[in-house]
């Protein structure tokens, strides 16, 4: 009897411990120090010193790799997308993301090479805008405009970084504080932006932004994709599919100010809803490619803005957003002066970008999509690049 007493004891005692401490995974320390849980060790995060500023301030880089060998690395200046490598149709991974090998060459001269854009992703007319009776002026620096947030816009500042994990994969967390009166925009903006490397293959990157003033807010990134990978010749090839019925008109192929007028893309080189190589009509196009495409989806919920494909590598990236624009970009301005990873000089027409956005230049038109963020709301905004192969 005091046998089956003693036992029952111990039944109870397991069952209370079991309570009191729910299951947990073991974990194992992650290289770079950070925690990577077992069964996940195919999804790392890891965080290294990729150099420092002038004044000493350090720059963390972040290397994500998911399940299926994909690694984007991301580092906390200018919040800025360093690499993505995936395969081809092969299983050959080569980077797709054009960009430099170290730190130093994105503190120079570049074409904002996978940074994070802000406050205002593309243009401002005059370099000023009237909010609310109050006229806030700018740094005019493009042609008498503001282009991606001025002259120190979000590229050009130290974000701090956290690596973070979900279910859906590995990623990053950075931060940043842009002061009232900051490149002349008002309110303290609090921003927050995360990339996730998914196993689906996909690259997420969700921004988060909250004020204390009435303030324009367009935030994106400016990535320079090339699917057959970075240094390896145009991609006039590439074929592109966007889910556009039109383009917000601009003044001329200089200034890209937007008129005002929405215009239907049919019959027009500026017609991908079906599937065209980027090259077949860029030279009707004057100066090539730089314009906003205003999306069906209309914005607000997550659908698919465009698809492109290269033929040689088989290698395919859609872009999902609840943007209402995409802003493509073929490299129009790179001339083989900039010179890249492994001393690739980036010539014409050598990466496409495509910018998840609201309009450029939204504080001048009402018919446009507002961009104005108000005290006690949130702004936020998703973007999904996702890889595969045909």
């Amino acid at each position: 009897m005091r046998l089956s007493m003693r036992t029952m004891m111990s039944a109870v005692l397991a069952l209370a411990l079991a309570i009191a401490f729910p299951a947990c995974r073991k974990e194992a320390a992650a290289p770079g120090g950070d925690v990577a849980t077992e069964g996940d060790a195919a999804m790392t995060v890891q965080k290294d010193l990729y150099g420092r500023l002038a004044d000493g301030t350090a720059v963390d880089i972040y290397t994500l790799k998911n399940a299926s060998g994909l690694e984007a690395r991301v580092m906390t200046y200018g919040a800025i997308l360093v690499s993505l490598k995936a395969p081809d149709r092969s299983g050959a991974l080569a980077d797709v993301n054009l960009g430099f090998d170290t730190l130093q060459g994105y503190l120079g001269t570049h074409p904002y090479f996978g940074a994070i854009i802000g406050r205002y992703g593309n243009r401002i007319a005059g370099a000023r805008f009237t909010l609310d009776g109050i006229e806030y002026r700018l740094p005019a620096n493009d042609n008498g405009n503001t282009l991606h947030g001025g002259l120190k816009g979000f590229d050009k500042v130290v974000w701090k970084g956290e690596a973070v994990r979900s279910g859906r994969g590995p990623g990053v967390k950075l931060s940043y504080l842009s002061k009232d009166g900051e490149e002349g925009f008002p309110g303290n903006l609090a921003v927050t932006v995360v990339y996730t490397l998914t196993d689906a293959n996909e690259l997420e990157i969700r921004y988060e932004a909250t004020t204390d003033k009435k303030t324009p807010v367009n935030l994106t990134n400016h990535a320079y994709w090339n699917l057959k990978g970075e240094g390896r010749g145009d991609v006039l090839g590439h074929v592109l599919r966007l889910e556009a019925d039109g383009i917000t008109a601009v003044d001329s192929a200089k200034t890209l100010i937007p008129t005002g007028e929405i215009a239907p893309v049919a019959g027009t080189p500026f017609d991908f809803t079906a599937p065209h190589a980027i090259g077949e009509r860029i030279a009707q196009v004057e100066g090539g490619y730089d314009h906003n495409f205003v999306l069906r989806s209309g914005g607000g919920a997550l659908a698919l803005a465009a698809r492109v494909e290269e033929p040689e590598s088989g290698r395919v990236l859609e872009i999902w957003t609840d943007q209402p624009g995409i802003q493509l970009y073929t490299g129009n301005f790179l001339d083989g002066s900039v010179v890249g990873k492994g001393g690739h000089a980036y010539g014409q027409h050598y990466a496409f970008c495509l910018e998840t956005q609201h309009f450029p230049d939204s504080p001048h038109h009402p018919n446009f999509p507002s961009t104005i963020l108000e005290p006690g709301q949130t702004y936020r905004t998703v973007t999904v690049h996702k890889f595969s192969v045909k």
